[in-house]
């Protein structure tokens, strides 16, 4: 059996939605050759998509990362959300476990680009916003001075984003 490649229904070099030209059975080995719309996982199972004007619209359009979900990675953020993020309760709505809710947190995470935890500040960087933000509220420092703490970066240097 021939390699196989996932993608996202989006060109990797323009990002415009692409057309799948031909299709092929891995079993029987039959093809057939047009051209195909990718659809999303959520309108691959089954499952109701959006009518109206949006429904015009490409699936990165209507549904941002959510559109690289596959569905089965889509079920788990449906039932995520239900349980409003508490880890216990989806264990106990899909019969897993722990580890097993993080892993396909982070696979899911993964599937829509954010690193692991690139994004997250480190503990004692959050403490230290933490403390600052406590001055603040105690008026032990200005607003000025928690603007400018807060906009150090995790060196000690001022941060370069921009803060307009």
């Amino acid at each position: 059996m021939p390699q196989t490649f996932t993608i996202d229904g989006s060109c990797p070099i323009c990002g415009t939605a692409m057309t799948v030209s031909r299709l092929a059975c891995a079993n029987c080995g039959s093809a057939l050759e047009g051209s195909f719309q990718v659809i999303s996982g959520a309108a691959a199972s089954g499952r109701r998509t959006p009518s109206g004007p949006l429904a015009a619209r490409g699936d990165e359009a209507r549904f941002g990362r959510l559109a690289r979900l596959d569905a089965t990675q889509l079920d788990f953020v449906e039932a995520f959300l239900r349980c409003r993020g508490v880890i216990k309760n989806v264990e106990d709505m899909l019969g897993i476990s722990y580890p097993t809710v993080k892993s396909r947190l982070a696979d899911v995470l993964s599937a829509m680009g954010f690193g692991a935890d690139a994004d997250l500040p480190d503990g004692d960087r959050r403490r230290e916003r933490r403390e600052i933000l406590a001055d603040l509220a105690a008026g032990r420092i200005s607003t000025e001075d928690a603007h400018r703490l807060l906009q150090r970066g995790p060196d000690g240097a001022d941060d370069d984003r921009d803060t307009d």
